[in-house]
């Protein structure tokens, strides 16, 4: 084959690939085009989440309104406390206080954070949170990409994993981007 048909075979496949690749993307990832409002208190689809630990999850944007690109959430918190130590395989982590106090681990610094307050948590590295004050308190949390977060707060907010071994938990987890590496944090503040 000589030099300048293949550098056309070449710019070809290119150039096809390029546009099949957008048009795929078109196809697969759906945008609203347009903007809503979700009323303070409230979630998105009028179907909060409420999970055994007496969280209470409010959809804010959901992965369906990005195209799978963000997932945020309020979470109103009663107890004190929060999950155990865990990681995301793809998804980074952002904490935004609203009300009352927490310790947010990431990786091995434990932050103080207060409402006003946020703290940052990358993809792959291990982190949690505890809810240390008294009273109500409210974070907003958004994941990003949205991966699997929603459906997995879904189900566990219908008691799935309340029906499962430890084992199964554990691969339900992972079959939704994370997995549990370390215990919770001490909600006693350090």
């Amino acid at each position: 084959m000589q030099r300048a048909s293949f550098l056309k075979l070449i710019t070809g496949a290119g150039t096809f690939s390029a546009i099949s690749f957008v048009s795929f993307t078109n196809r697969v990832i759906k945008y609203l085009e347009k903007g809503f409002k979700v009323i303070s208190g409230k979630d998105r689809f009028d179907q909060p989440q409420v999970l055994m630990e007496g969280d209470t999850f409010y959809t804010k944007v959901s992965g369906k309104d990005t195209g799978g690109a963000n997932y945020i959430y309020e979470s109103y918190r009663v107890k004190k406390g929060g999950p155990a130590l865990h990681k995301h395989y793809s998804q980074d982590e952002w904490w935004y206080v609203l009300e009352g106090e927490f310790l947010i681990k990431v990786g091995e610094t434990t932050y103080e954070a207060k409402a006003g307050d946020s703290v940052f948590g990358p993809r792959g590295v291990p982190h949690t949170f505890a809810k240390v004050s008294e009273g109500n308190a409210r974070l907003l949390i958004s994941f990003q990409p949205a991966g699997k977060m929603e459906e997995y707060f879904l189900a566990a907010s219908k008691g799935e994993l309340g029906q499962m071994t430890e084992q199964q938990q554990n691969e339900f987890r992972i079959n939704h981007g994370f997995e549990r590496v370390g215990p919770a944090i001490n909600h006693l503040k350090q």
